[in-house]
């Protein structure tokens, strides 16, 4: 039975006199930061620790939060009518010791759908208070494509949006230098920040904004490549929640869960925690000249494994990550495939590898998180292409052979993508060996694809054309030797249902 009409849902008004006066003195403070993305992640990860930085006094400001594609705009909408308000738990096992606390973030001050809310959305590039700018639009969301621009219209884009927003802020202050942000793209890409501040020169220069535009950028925008690591489940299983909301005495449908571990390596000088003031409050935050060790450790262990054991987990009816940390089988290959795979293709210090590895298995393990597969498998193609491919290439290199078992986990993602499409092309369905379906969801343009590789009527000839398909990985994989045949047979194997 739903206890949403015996338990109100979480609003200003459900908290005490206090919190009710320190909410609404945040919302108070001038809007600082512009957020893109307001999922589970940045809100167990970033919101919480600008939360804690005022809490201590150090910030003075709050979030003006769009979404990053029109799909967004309605939970931006429902975030709203509950006044910006949701509840994060943080448990989990730190230094041996369970650790379980409850926090209500009121970082929110407003809400704006660029999509329909374009002119609203400029006008906050011409805020004097405005300094940082934090997006996770997914490894998806940060790229480059051919746009042609209308003023006026709003641009799905990341980066050309923000090309657009930076030009009415170079507009609206003549150029001055003094108005730069801090621009901070937390998806999970090599060079992240390298990377958005390239799209966006290009789009500028597309769009025929003027030479001076782009020297201000070079001169006063500041794009900090960046790695962030927390594992951010969200929304805890149906009967956990509804223990939790009695517990409380109210609903969210907002409510956050993540690990006590956090960390933040920013390519940045030490003095930026001025204006980001994280690290001198006690967060694992570090303004770092190097990121490349933090960098490959964490993409291709940690998100690496998640990467890996996804569509592995997905076929063999997982719903969990920590379902195929206690699946012996699943376990063993995951911490196999790591060990003996993925850490001999690095270059950093093994022994300081395996270490993260160790502890990245613990973190697997975490009892009081539900980190489901089909949350990981969002936008699985990017991710694959940016976490385990290079893994693959390296050892392939290295060894003159291919990683047996990254293969056979690439193998269950083609699997996976063989797709059928439901309600009038809205959605992309697979079913696995059990028969049960399963909702892909990536780029649009990436489904399409498949789908119609899948339409051929040879195994050898699908795999195939999906490795060579440029669109989708910026290169023709068939160019590795032996790949496609070892796909195919792993295909086979996957589809005979034994591990």
């Amino acid at each position: 039975m739903s206890i949403g009409k015996y338990i109100a849902p979480l609003r200003l008004e459900m908290n005490s006199q206090d919190e009710r006066r320190k909410i609404e003195t945040i919302r108070q403070l001038p809007i600082k930061i512009l957020q893109i993305g307001g999922g589970n992640f940045l809100r167990g990860f970033f919101d919480w620790m600008i939360y804690e930085s005022i809490n201590q006094g150090k910030y003075h400001g709050s979030i003006a939060l769009t979404p990053p594609t029109p799909n967004g705009a309605i939970k931006l909408k429902q975030l709203a009518e509950q006044d910006g308000l949701y509840t994060l738990i943080t448990r989990g096992l730190q230094q041996g010791e369970v650790i379980e606390e409850k926090s209500i973030i009121p970082v929110f001050k407003t809400f704006i759908d660029p999509y329909t809310e374009w002119e609203q959305f400029l006008q906050l590039a011409e805020l004097e208070s405005l300094d940082i700018i934090i997006s996770n639009t997914t490894e998806a969301g940060l790229a480059y494509e051919p746009i042609h621009y209308t003023e006026g219209e709003p641009l799905l884009n990341y980066p050309a949006r923000l090309t657009v927003f930076l030009y009415r802020r170079f507009q609206h202050f003549a150029g001055s230098l003094e108005h730069g942000l801090l621009i901070l793209p937390c998806e999970l890409i090599e060079h992240n920040g390298d990377l958005l501040k390239q799209y966006v020169l290009r789009y500028a220069t597309e769009f025929g904004l003027g030479a001076d535009f782009v020297t201000w950028i070079e001169q006063s925008q500041r794009f900090l490549n960046n790695l962030v690591d927390r594992i951010v489940p969200g929304m805890p299983p149906e009967e956990e929640y509804q223990r939790l909301a009695n517990q409380y005495g109210y609903e969210d449908p907002f409510i956050n869960t993540a690990e006590p571990y956090h960390l933040w390596a920013i390519q940045g000088e030490p003095e930026l925690d001025k204006r980001l003031p994280l690290a001198q409050i006690g967060l694992n935050v570090h303004w770092v000249k190097d990121l490349q060790p933090f960098q490959e450790r964490k993409v291709r262990i940690l998100n690496g494994a998640h990467t890996l054991m996804t569509p592995v987990g997905l076929w063999y009816s997982k719903v969990t990550v920590r379902d195929v940390m206690e699946d012996t089988k699943l376990s063993d290959w995951v911490m196999s495939t790591i060990t003996k795979e993925v850490i001999p293709a690095l270059t950093l210090d093994e022994k300081e590898l395996h270490a993260y590895a160790t502890a990245t298995f613990e973190r697997f393990r975490n009892p009081y998180l539900e980190h489901r597969l089909q949350d990981i498998a969002l936008n699985s193609l990017s991710k694959f292409k940016t976490r385990i491919l290079p893994t693959l290439k390296a050892y392939s290199e290295k060894y003159n052979q291919l990683p047996a078992e990254i293969v056979y986990s690439f193998a269950a993602l083609i699997l996976l993508y063989r797709t059928q499409s439901v309600e009038d092309g809205q959605r992309y369905q697979t079913k696995i060996p059990s028969g049960t379906l399963i909702t892909i969801k990536d780029n649009e343009r990436y489904l399409q694809r498949l789908a119609e590789h899948w339409q051929q009527p040879q195994l050898a000839n699908v795999v195939t054309s999906i490795l060579a398909d440029q669109q989708i990985w910026d290169e023709d994989l068939t160019e590795i030797e032996g790949l496609a045949k070892a796909i195919v047979s792993n295909i086979q194997l996957l589809e005979e249902a034994q591990l």
